[in-house]
């Protein structure tokens, strides 16, 4: 029986450990700290992150199923490649759930909550300088998560922090270029929620959202230039 009682006493210890290294493994993979392409060495990774292989492969493998790793029978863990197509069909998903779900938030949402969304914008479109781009984007994924909660619906949440988690490096290189503009246009969308007019909320998150190709391969050129460059630099110790 005591041997039982310890067993029950380890599991949750184990999944803490489990759960702790998914996300930081996952922090790695969304900075590209774990280089595109790359073959990931589960044995140096292990290492420093201080822990053994098998939360370590545990993670691997749950990072595997929500897209950001490849797995190769016989040859490893690979980080996922920046692919231009792949991602405009993630941008693609997240403005086509992202739409579905505004009626659906107009029709659930109490004006409490809508309310609490405003209060949330007040504070994050204060002009802060020390605001890095992540930070932005940060808020920003924030700010889209809020207004899928007010759907009530925890599975298309689920969906929308998925593709943002998957789209957040490229993302980071376009708000640089949306700094002025991102914050008005998130004002409108909240004001066309607590008007419940779902035709202008639709539209204003459709043109929010939507990227081009053309778009994306551009920020996919500079966000490898800037992966490569950062990692020469470090190596070196500029």
């Amino acid at each position: 029986m005591a041997r039982v009682a310890a067993k029950k006493l380890a599991a949750p210890r184990e999944e803490s450990i489990a759960e702790s290294v998914y996300e930081r493994v996952k922090a790695l993979s969304i900075s590209f700290d774990l280089l595109p392409g790359n073959r990931i060495n589960e044995i140096e990774l292990a290492e420093r992150l201080g822990v053994s292989r098998t939360p370590l492969r545990e993670g691997l493998n749950r990072l595997v199923s929500e897209g950001f790793l490849t797995a190769t029978p016989g040859k490893g863990f690979f980080r996922r490649p920046l692919d231009a197509k792949e991602i405009f069909d993630l941008f693609e998903l997240r403005q086509a759930i992202e739409v579905t779900a505004a009626p659906i938030a107009i029709k659930r949402a109490s004006n409490a909550a809508i309310g609490q969304i405003r209060d949330f914008l007040e504070v994050s479109s204060a002009d802060v300088p020390s605001r890095s781009v992540a930070d932005l984007v940060e808020l920003d994924e924030s700010f889209h998560e809020q207004i899928m909660a007010l759907t009530g619906n925890h599975e298309m949440l689920g969906v929308l922090k998925n593709v943002n988690a998957r789209i957040r490096f490229v993302r980071w290189i376009d708000m640089e270029n949306k700094r002025a503009t991102t914050q008005g246009e998130h004002i409108a969308i909240i004001e066309a929620i607590a008007q419940r007019d779902g035709a202008k909320a639709t539209a204003l998150l459709s043109s929010h959202i939507e990227k081009r190709i053309d778009q994306i391969s551009a920020a996919i050129r500079e966000g490898y230039a800037r992966i490569y460059m950062d990692k020469s630099m470090n190596a070196s110790g500029a």
